[in-house]
């Protein structure tokens, strides 16, 4: 099955849309200048198994790469698929400090 991403700026989202049309997937996001953080992802129960997950991962971040954008993934899920593409870890923030 394929999968289409998009972004929906509107909504500070990206969308993950099967062949008829029906919502598979979202990553959320916000967006402060060349800074993007990605907030949550969301897989539809009856798109589970079918790797909605990691085509949403795997297009938010060549969509970051692509802008020129740096990534704070905050999403547990998108911070797990981070540790197994280290392909991206130019483009990562791992840590952040504390502000006093």
């Amino acid at each position: 099955m394929q999968f289409t991403v998009t972004d929906v700026p509107e909504r500070e989202r990206f969308e993950a849309r099967d062949e008829s049309g029906a919502l598979a997937g979202i990553v959320t996001y916000q967006l402060t200048g060349t800074i993007i953080a990605y907030t949550h992802t969301e897989v539809d129960p009856s798109f589970e198994g079918r790797g909605v997950g990691s085509t949403l991962a795997r297009a938010v971040m060549d969509d970051a790469r692509a802008k020129g954008r740096t990534v704070v993934p905050i999403c547990p899920f998108l911070a797990e698929w981070l540790g197994k593409h280290p392909d991206y870890d130019d483009i990562v923030v791992r840590t952040t400090r504390k502000v006093k």
